[in-house]
């Protein structure tokens, strides 16, 4: 497992000279979500079903990143391409996780980082199931949640930053924030690979 300063390094390096298109992508999904706000009668479920589509493709542009793969806007759509396999994955992650916190709150946060890896592995494989996908998070989180826990504490002066420049920030920092989390990813990744050899 990498450290934390390797994978931030990483993720800096991955998005120089990026971040002008990543913006775009930005504008582009946050105009989306209002508008799907509008959508007469059904707006909480069109935005729940962007959300669930711009999560995959979220995740599916930076794995490029990470990997040195040329990106281009249309990639942040990668999720309406498979809108189907988003939904699943957004449904049952919801239902587990609030199965979960109806025994304790402490729980269902804890099945929150186990599945926090579902839309990297889908990205990564597509035509694999949503279950299987979730379920091949949770052993790939096994003894790595509380590495995940302390990553996002990391990030807790930056993310203050974007609220102090009301926003601006956020240009910069959310796309740092993404690569470091799909570098993690990627690290998780070959060390449970490395325990299967």
């Amino acid at each position: 497992m990498k450290t934390f300063n390797e994978l931030k390094s990483s993720a800096k390096a991955q998005i120089s000279g990026k971040i002008g298109i990543l913006f775009a992508m930005f504008l582009i999904m946050f105009g989306i979500f209002i508008a799907s706000n509008f959508v007469p009668v059904l707006g909480t479920i069109a935005n729940y079903l962007v959300g669930a589509a711009f999560a995959l493709g979220g995740s599916f542009v930076f794995l490029k990143i990470a990997k040195g793969e040329t990106v281009t806007v249309g990639n942040i759509f990668y999720g309406f391409e498979d809108l189907w396999t988003a939904i699943k994955a957004q449904f049952f992650m919801t239902l587990f996780i609030c199965l979960w916190y109806l025994l304790l709150i402490i729980p269902g946060i804890i099945k929150a980082y186990s599945y926090s890896m579902t839309y990297f592995i889908l990205a990564e494989n597509k035509g694999m199931s949503v279950l299987e996908a979730i379920t091949l998070s949770r052993k790939m989180m096994n003894g790595h949640k509380m590495d995940l826990f302390l990553l996002f504490l990391s990030f807790i002066g930056w993310f203050l930053l974007v609220v102090i420049t009301f926003g601006i920030a956020g240009i910069w920092v959310y796309p740092y924030f993404y690569a470091t989390l799909t570098n993690f990813y990627l690290s998780v990744k070959e060390d449970y690979m490395s325990k299967l050899a």
